[in-house]
């Protein structure tokens, strides 16, 4: 599944859920995260992830922490309150599509 657009349309439920999870990440280190999680399957690319970090944090749901490491400046960014509540239901409404799409892909078709 390189790619599709239903990855992309999902991709800032997918960010808010890894920055939930690990607290704050910069954005390579997301895009290998997802690599990982995935087996390689889905790859997200710069030109995807930073317009997606800064909707995110245009919406107030994600702060931004600059940090020096090995003399480079390094973007981190993390939940903030507003992030971490809608985080919640943001996850909530994809499991609530993933379910109705399984019925739709594979339907009980003795209760129709």
């Amino acid at each position: 599944m390189p790619n599709s657009k239903l990855f992309k349309g999902s991709l800032s439920t997918i960010i808010l859920k890894l920055l939930d999870k690990e607290g704050k990440m910069y954005g390579y280190e997301i895009t290998q995260k997802v690599k990982q999680l995935t087996h390689g399957k889905l790859k997200i690319t710069e030109g995807a992830l930073y317009p997606a970090l800064h909707k995110l944090e245009a919406e107030g749901l994600l702060e931004v922490e600059v940090a020096k490491v090995q003399n480079r400046l390094r973007k981190y960014y993390k939940l903030t309150e507003l992030g971490e509540k809608e985080t919640v239901n943001r996850l909530a409404e994809l499991e609530d599509f993933i379910r109705s799409m399984q019925q739709l892909v594979n339907p009980n078709w003795n209760i129709l």
